[in-house]
């Protein structure tokens, strides 16, 4: 994630059935808001009330909704008041559409919200997503974990003043009291999504493990309560936690903290770690290999594995994102000083990665209210004078949320230094990196994952992946959805350069230790969809035709490729069904709206051009400089790994690298890697919760309850460790994310192994050891 999550969204774009085609209906055809009305939900929910119900979406006692029903990939029936949808395992989407034959029209109303009623009637719980959709294919998407034999209404804002707040996080704050279950954005919320007409309901799942159903009746409207004046104040804190509500693992006292500190360090003191490791972590009762003295990748016996420098298999499983940066929330505050903006544009650092800033007085002293909305959130923040307000830091630009910069706070950094206040000053960094190597140990893990403190690489306790970004002023290339920022052209010289600075500053940090297993470079570049339309897929590439010779390399590089392909521009228009005059015109910059077969087939080959120019660049850079170190790949997700891609990446990488925040890997969706035969690691993965965590978002995969979100890691797990290519998966992350949000772009979720207090979740540990004290076993036996 880089973190994770925009995952999927322009890829069920191409999954969903959208509605894109039609023509905007007329006022009469639509289906319009019945007169109010008001109806009980459900009698065993114990906030009870009375509803007002502006309007009926789907009935199903009905016989209307029978013709409504599209089952794609999912099966359903209608069965006296509800309807029961089957998701299958054996799809990677599996979705079913409710779709109308004329819009919803909601127009004439204000202030409303969707609800439905749902029954799961398993003994597991269902994660499941509801996108709404409206007439253009637009659309927002909301998901929900149901536990088990739930039976309540679950529901979201559509329209009001709790619907259109950007208050800078993904999960929302509850917008009025109830006992009603809250559906949660996909990732970020969707801007100028347009749902006054609602054409389609797609209910669907995403990488299912186990075959899920779930029984949904009386889709309704109903109206908003009258708006709460307190909703988002004073919901934080002085320990960064949520104020409005108790759960388990609260802190409400320093005292409470320095006695669960000393009992946990005690714990830890008394542990010795998981047994039969060697000094980085492999496994000394498994077959003794080749050791070369630094880690290295090796197939025994049909199964990838990773090698220590001293020749035991090697599985990599830990926490990814150990570091403080990325660890604060925006405050509110901004300053009119704009000195705190400069950029030197030398930075390999990019502004997600940045750690603490200190900013000086004179800065302070141009400070404002930027955001009275983000300000009023916290009922605590140090004043400038306070021995915490060192947590203080800046955020030059974010890349979503309610502010485009500003003031940060990090209550994760604050609450450490609150732990271990009696450690000499600064020195609390210290005992963190301490207490953490030592949980490592005791919780069985091999290594840290992606983005782990440099202060890590010297301690020579667990082994680390090093990773860079290379950002700089080259030239860069937009597709129709650029996720986390444009894709660089690789066939600018300025890129090169730039990789070399950037892996001559890792090759400077690494120092050329056997502790590093392996370099990241980049995360989730924005390539383009696996599936879905040709611009959808092929944005990157159709982009750079769009320009001229002279202002892109790339469309330079592709220019060669077509004329050595075709020779004369008239054998290119045949084959493109395109009437471009010469190949001056085509250097000069041409757009398509219709494509040839034969056209589709090239943009195929040019995006494996463009890949395999950006795998061979860092490959080639890192192998120069940093010969002995496994090259990691750019940890690809879901929604940005093209076949043409992957292809591309085999050619150059060590090992290949995947984000995949699904509930497992599911065999028939990643059985192409049995054929790429090369070792495969999960770059990131997560399961949250909002129960039991007090946050308001679970992450990108949910579970019901934190006992719930443990089983679903072991089942995760499992999924991993019976798989033969697969040689390492890294959780995303050690830390829980600040409760409103990482100031970078808002993720607020329940994805840590530790709160923001640095408090272990004890249902997920267990599981971890559990896990981890008999990984090595079960890939060597089975």
């Amino acid at each position: 994630m880089n973190v994770p999550f925009v995952y999927r969204n322009a890829l069920l774009l191409g999954a969903l059935t959208l509605a894109g085609c039609q023509q905007a209906a007329s006022p009469e055809s639509l289906i319009t808001a019945k007169e109010l009305s008001t109806s009980e939900i459900e009698p065993n929910n114990p906030a009870s009330h009375q509803e007002a119900n502006l309007m009926t979406l789907v009935d199903f006692t009905s016989v209307e909704p029978q013709g409504w029903l599209q089952n794609t990939t999912a099966k359903s029936a209608i069965e006296k008041d509800h309807l029961q949808i089957n998701f299958s395992a054996q799809e990677n989407i599996s979705k079913l559409t409710i779709k109308p034959h004329q819009p919803w029209d909601l127009s004439s109303l204000s202030r409303y919200n969707l609800a439905f009623d749902v029954v799961n009637p398993q003994n597991e719980s269902v994660h499941f997503y509801l996108s709404v959709e409206n007439q253009q294919g637009e659309y927002q998407s909301r998901s929900i974990s149901i536990a088990p034999q739930y039976k309540g209404t679950v529901f979201f804002p559509l329209n009001g003043v709790e619907a259109d707040t950007e208050a800078g996080f993904w999960g929302d704050a509850m917008p009025w009291k109830t006992d009603d279950l809250l559906m949660v954005w996909r990732s970020w919320r969707a801007d100028n999504v347009d749902l006054t007409q609602i054409a389609a309901l797609n209910f669907f799942t995403i990488g299912l493990l186990e075959n899920r159903s779930i029984q949904i009746k009386d889709i309704r409207i109903r109206a908003n309560p009258e708006p709460d004046p307190q909703w988002l104040k004073n919901i934080v804190d002085q320990y960064g936690q949520n104020a409005l509500i108790d759960y388990p693992l609260k802190i409400t006292s320093d005292e409470q903290l320095a006695q669960q500190t000393a009992e946990e360090l005690a714990q830890l003191d008394a542990s010795t770690g998981m047994p039969n490791r060697s000094i980085y972590g492999g496994y000394t009762k498994g077959p003794k290999l080749t050791a070369t003295g630094f880690f290295r990748t090796e197939k025994v016996d049909g199964k990838w594995w990773m090698v220590d420098p001293e020749g035991h298999v090697f599985f990599s499983h830990g926490p990814a994102n150990v570091r403080m940066a990325n660890m604060s929330t925006l405050t509110g505050i901004d300053y009119k000083d704009d000195a705190v903006r400069y950029r030197d544009p030398n930075e390999t650092t990019p502004e997600d990665s940045m750690g603490t800033v200190q900013i000086a007085q004179a800065i302070k002293d141009s400070r404002y209210v930027a955001s009275p909305l983000r300000h009023n959130m916290f009922n605590w923040l140090p004043e400038y004078s306070d021995p915490l307000a060192k947590h203080y830091s800046y955020r030059r630009s974010t890349h979503k949320g309610a502010m485009p910069h500003g003031e940060t706070y990090s209550f994760y950094q604050a609450n450490l230094q609150r732990k271990y206040g009696n450690q000499p000053d600064g020195a609390y960094l210290t005992k963190w990196h301490e207490v953490t190597l030592s949980r490592m140990k005791d919780w069985g893990f091999t290594s840290f994952g992606n983005w782990v403190d440099p202060a890590f690489y010297a301690a020579k306790q667990v082994p680390y992946f090093a990773n860079g970004w290379i950002i700089g002023e080259f030239k860069t290339l937009s597709g129709s959805v650029n996720h986390w920022g444009l894709m660089p052209d690789p066939f600018d010289p300025e890129f090169a350069r730039r990789a070399k600075v950037t892996i001559d500053e890792i090759s400077e940090s690494v120092k050329d230790s056997p502790w590093c297993a392996g370099i990241f470079i980049d995360n989730e570049k924005s390539w383009g969809e696996r599936e879905g339309s040709v611009e959808a897929r092929y944005g990157v590439i159709l982009d750079a035709l769009s320009k001229s010779v002279t202002e892109s390399p790339a469309k330079k590089a592709f220019s060669e490729f077509l004329k050595q392909k075709y020779t004369k521009i008239e054998q290119l228009n045949t084959a493109w069904q395109t009437e471009i005059s010469d190949w001056d015109t085509l250097n000069q910059g041409v757009s398509f709206s219709q494509f040839s077969q034969a056209q589709v087939a090239d943009l195929s080959s040019l995006l494996e051009i463009l890949g395999e120019q950006y795998f061979k660049v860092v490959h080639n850079t890192l192998a120069d400089k940093m010969p002995n170190h496994l090259y990691m790949g750019a940890r690809m997700a879901n929604w940005g790994m093209p076949d043409e891609i992957i292809k591309a990446s085999l050619k150059y990488s060590d090992v290949l690298s995947f984000n995949i925040y699904e509930e497992g890997m599911q065999p028939h969706f990643w059985l192409f890697l049995e054929k790429v035969d090369l070792p495969v690691v999960i770059g990131e993965f997560h399961i949250g919760s909002t129960d039991g965590s007090g946050l308001f978002n679970p992450g990108i995969v949910h579970a019901s309850g934190q006992q719930d979100r443990a089983n679903k890691y072991k089942k995760y797990m499992q999924s991993v460790l019976e798989k033969p290519y697969m040689v390492g998966a890294h959780w995303f992350q050690y830390v829980d994310e600040p409760l409103t949000g990482r100031a970078f772009d808002g993720e607020n979720a329940n994805i840590g192994f530790v709160t923001v207090t640095d408090t272990p979740y004890p249902q997920l540990i267990d599981a971890v050891k559990e896990v981890t004290s008999t990984m090595y076993q079960q890939r060597l036996e089975d």
